[in-house]
């Protein structure tokens, strides 16, 4: 992300700098009211934590499909957008009991479990904000109660959402998820690679 005012000279930096990787840029005097800036800056540590979680889960993640590959990572990735298994299915153009049957053949949790880790550590990273309310979170990612968030929150990090705000860091949050949802316990590894 880059902020920079905009001027005649800055244009052609910028297309150099877009064919670069950069891929956000917030100009000074024109789109850097506070609201957007938090935004935006929210919006990048959100990419950041899904990458890691990514990056964490590319070996199992590996034998699916291309496709559902692309779907769980653009669900990581704004888990807000991509809440149900059926959109899930749907986006990767497989019926939902296929797409459950391809998660429990490389021995990840159901694709609901995926889904529900994914949007408590998107939660997570949006908590660490002082300007979003637990309410205004469980909007955002499409909770329809803020009771449900909370009983995601306990179940996937064993806090509540006021909890893991105060007292856990992004890369607890992730070793937690991983630990206790997103890796096969030692029974089903050994039977899996016989």
């Amino acid at each position: 992300m880059l902020y920079t005012t905009l001027t005649p000279q800055t244009a052609g930096v910028l297309l150099a700098l877009g064919q670069r990787g950069i891929q956000h840029v917030v100009f000074a005097n024109y789109d850097d009211h506070p609201s957007r800036l938090r935004e935006v800056l929210g919006q990048e540590e959100a990419r950041s934590s899904s990458r890691q979680l990514l990056d964490q889960l590319a070996d199992a993640l590996s034998p699916l499909p291309s496709e559902l590959r692309w779907v769980l990572e653009e669900a990581l990735r704004s888990p807000g957008e991509v809440q149900t298994v059926g959109q899930v299915a749907a986006r990767a153009r497989v019926d939902r009991r296929t797409c459950e049957r391809w998660f429990t053949r490389v021995g990840l949790p159901s694709p609901r479990h995926f889904l529900c880790a994914a949007r408590v550590l998107y939660a997570h990273r949006l908590l660490q904000d002082p300007g979003f309310t637990i309410e205004d979170v469980a909007k955002r990612l499409g909770y329809a109660q803020t009771k449900t968030l909370q009983l995601h929150a306990r179940a996937y990090l064993g806090l509540t959402a006021g909890e893991m705000r105060l007292s856990l860091g992004s890369g607890d949050a992730l070793a937690r998820v991983v630990q206790r949802f997103l890796t096969a316990p030692p029974n089903q590894a050994s039977v899996s690679s016989a």
